[in-house]
Formats: C-alpha cells, structure tokens, sequence
C-alpha cells in the first residue's frame, strides 16, 4: 500500500511538471485563438465577412470557425467542411502540374505555346514560353479583359477549342517576359497543355496527382451539373443588401479558376507542400523563386512587415476571387504558419485580415476593424441622396476617425457599387468627392472618367482618363479607354 502511495505521489509531481511546461503553451495558443476569434466576429458585425477559417501555428491548428451562412435562404451555416469556389487560388494547382510534368522530362519551362497546342496562331505562339504563362508575363491579353466577357460571355458553354480561338489569341500587348500583368488566359492555355501532354482531362489529373496523394476529400473541379455536399452558394455584398450571384459557366475558367474545396482541405494542401511528396525540393525551388512583381509559379512571393517593427516575415500567398466568392491562403513558410479565409459574399479585404491574423501569430500589436464607409455613405445615399451622404461623409471625417477606414480605395469602392445598381449620378458625384480628396491619386480620375463614359459624356470621359494617365502614365486601362472612344466619335 505504501509503495503504491509513494507511486501515485510521483506521478502526480511528474504530471504537475509536465503541466507546467505544456499549459503556458496551450494558454498562449488559446489566447491568440481569442484575439482571432475576436477580430473575425467584428469583422462579421461590419458585415466584411461570411465564410470559413483555418488558421495553423507552427504547423499544428490552432483556430477553425465558420461564420455566417454558406445559404442564406435556408439559413445554413458555414462551417469548417463547407466547399467554396476558391477561384484564382487554382492557379497553384495547375502550376504545380506543370512542374510534375517538368521534372517527369514530359514539358520543357522554355518550350513554346505552339510545341504543345501546334494549332495556335504561330506567330505569337513561337514567342511564348511555358515559364511566360506561368509567371504573367506572356504579353497575351487577358480574355477575362475582353470587353463585354462578363457581361456575356461568363454565361455561354463554350468548348475549350472555341475559347482558345477566340478569347485566347489575341495580339501581344508587349514582347514576352518584359512586363508583368496578371492573366488568366496564360493559366487555361496551361491546363489545356496538362490535358495535351497526359491525354487526360484536368480534373483527372488534379486527382491522380494531387488530390487523391494528399487526400484532400472536399476539393475538386466545379462542374456546374454535379451537386456538391456542403457546398456554399455565392453572393454578392451590394448596398440593396445581399443579392444571389451572377451564374458562370465554370468550364470557362479552366485551370484559371474552376476549382473548389475547403479551409481543411487546403491545410492539408499546406502541410504538403513542405515536404517533397508531391515535387522534389530541387523543382519546388524553381516553382516558388518569384520572377517580375514578385509572382512566381503560381504563388506572390513577398515579406509582409510585422506591426511597429522593423521586422519582416516571409509569405507565399495567393487570393481569388470568382462570383460571389473572395479567398486567400497565406503561407508564413519560414515558421511553418498559414491562414487560409474563404468568403463567399463577394469582394472583401482578406489581405488586410491576414495581416493582422499574421500579427497576432507574431505577437505584435494589431487593430480592430473599423467599419466599412462605403457600406455607411452607400445606405444614406439609398435613404436619402448623394449630398445628405456626402454631408455625413464629411460629419463623420471630422467627428469619428477612428471608427472608420477613410482612404481613396473605400470611395472608390462605394462609386462602382452605385455603378452596380445603376445610379450613375450618384456615383460621379462619389469619384468627384474622391478626387477632392485624393488629388494626386490617379485611380480616382481613371473612375471618373469610367462614371462619365456610362453617362455617355465621352468628352469628360476623355478628359479626366487622360488626368489619369498624366498622374500615372503606366495606367493600361485610361489607354485603351481613350482609344476605344476616340474610334467610337
């Protein structure tokens, strides 16, 4: 009896030793899962955000929540398992296709578009290469660019042979690999090259190569047709309230962005990633080494600044963004750490809500949300009219600071979403308040000029494009506007 007492009493002491090491811990993980929990309901509360959430410390999760609702008609909520529509986020995926078939000796990095799809338009086609339609800098336009594709052309069930012949061979807007400019096409024509070299289809690849190896269960390629379990629908956050999102035809976004999956899912994806099961290290290198703007094979390669340090960390990271639906994973790789947000009712700022996750994980000091001013202005404008809004606009800059976000992209933003619902006036007078208060800021005029061009005043369009382009004479969208209206006179 005295042995077993004197037993008991050292496994209580080691027990309590062990506490002691491993509480302080837990408590430490638990109270960043607060502050994370915290920061994200605010963010709910302001209406900036309906989805899911995975956050992993060292490698190991520490915070998964759903919040909102994944149908809003039937008042289902999203939960961890809910499948969204990931968008450009499948970008990755078929980058990381093309390196297997890389370091396989099936796809050279420098071979050309027309060595793998010979019936493409040879004179462009022999100038691209594979690492060009990786890294976005081909110089083909972006068909997603085209005039009139959302409006029309999202809808329509076209075959990849028509994409490629009519949305996908446009004139190069510069040589190959001496700009960067984001494109979806170079991504498509790259799943086509996928289906060519294999002789299987995208999605039966995305599985046998990757999927199916890293057992991500709830992701795949959207198809429209199939049902989906768990599967959340997309809105859109418009000022009226939320409203359905548009349809799109998801075969027209092949490779670009026709994936979905979940945030458990991609954490798997993450945890994958840091080891050589799916590509070996020496290949893994090349996908992740960034080439102009920081973009390399799929993924933004950059170090992000740690709040009120000089201190910097490294990020692998890529959004997306598809009707009705706004995701991001961003990989702290050197710690081990990702956070991957998925949202489902349209634009909103992941980038700054991983920034500040990203300061918690570090321990730095971090700010609330505040609240959304073009939400704020917008429904006084809905209420009453654009200059009782822009009365409150100035009442609450004077009056509550630090309770709103006042910088030039939230007018901005409040301008197109009246563009959205038709009040063209209204939002003229939006981008005029902006420029007032940002005048040495060219995006305000380029949307002026855009205001006044569905107003069908293409004088004034001209004009404040042109002031646009005079602040920043980079500005590819006041070109083009210029041009098609001076054709149109």
């Amino acid at each position: 009896m005295r042995v077993f007492k004197t037993y008991c009493q050292l496994m209580y002491v080691f027990v309590l030793i062990v506490c002691l090491f491993l509480t302080p811990h837990l408590i430490f993980a638990q109270d960043k899962a607060s502050q994370i929990d915290e920061l994200l309901t605010q963010m709910v509360e302001n209406k900036q955000l309906n989805g899911s959430v995975l956050v992993a410390e060292a490698g190991k999760i520490i915070f998964k929540k759903g919040y909102g609702y994944a149908n809003m008609d039937w008042k289902i909520p999203n939960t961890v398992d809910t499948k969204f529509r990931i968008g450009s986020i499948t970008k990755q995926f078929v980058a990381m296709q093309i390196m297997q078939l890389v370091e396989e000796g099936k796809v050279q990095l420098e071979a050309k578009v027309t060595d793998y799809i010979p019936e493409y338009r040879k004179d462009t086609g022999q100038k691209i290469t594979i690492h060009h339609l990786l890294t976005h800098t081909s110089g083909i336009p972006t068909y997603t660019g085209l005039p009139g594709f959302w409006s029309d052309s999202t809808r329509n069930p076209y075959d990849i042979d028509y994409m490629i012949k009519n949305f996908h061979s446009g004139d190069l807007e510069f040589e190959p690999g001496t700009e960067y400019r984001y494109n979806n096409t170079g991504y498509f024509l790259l799943a086509v090259i996928v289906e060519r070299v294999t002789g299987k289809t995208f999605e039966e690849n995305l599985h046998e190569r990757i999927l199916d190896p890293v057992r991500m269960a709830n992701s795949g390629v959207d198809r429209n047709l199939e049902i989906l379990d768990k599967s959340a629908s997309g809105y859109m956050n418009m000022l009226t309230g939320y409203v359905n999102e548009p349809y799109f035809y998801m075969m027209n976004v092949l490779g670009a962005g026709d994936m979905y999956s979940t945030v458990e899912d991609l954490y798997l994806w993450d945890r994958a990633l840091h080891t050589d099961k799916l590509l070996s290290e020496k290949y893994k290198s090349i996908m992740f080494t960034p080439f102009l703007n920081n973009y390399a094979y799929g993924w933004s390669v950059y170090y992000q600044k740690l709040n009120e340090s000089a201190d910097s960390v490294k990020v692998i990271s890529h959004s997306g963004g598809i009707n009705g639906f706004n995701t991001r994973i961003h990989r702290l790789v050197d710690d081990n750490h990702v956070v991957i947000i998925f949202n489902n009712t349209g634009s909103t700022n992941l980038n700054g809500m991983c920034a500040s996750i990203t300061n918690i994980l570090y321990d730095r000091p971090y700010e609330l949300p505040k609240k959304s001013l073009a939400r704020t202005i917008g429904e006084t404008i809905i209420a009453s009219d654009v200059k009782t809004a822009i009365e409150k606009y100035i009442d609450l800059k004077a009056n509550y600071t630090d309770d709103y976000d006042f910088n030039e992209w939230a007018l901005n933003q409040l301008g197109y979403q009246l563009l959205g619902i038709n009040r063209v006036q209204d939002a003229i007078e939006i981008f005029k308040l902006n420029i007032e208060e940002y005048p040495d800021a060219f995006n305000p005029y380029d949307s002026l000029g855009e205001g006044y061009m569905i107003a069908g005043d293409k004088e004034l369009a001209i004009k404040y494009y042109k002031k646009s382009l005079e602040l920043n004479p980079d500005n590819e969208n006041a070109v083009k506007m210029i041009e098609r209206m001076n054709q149109s006179k």
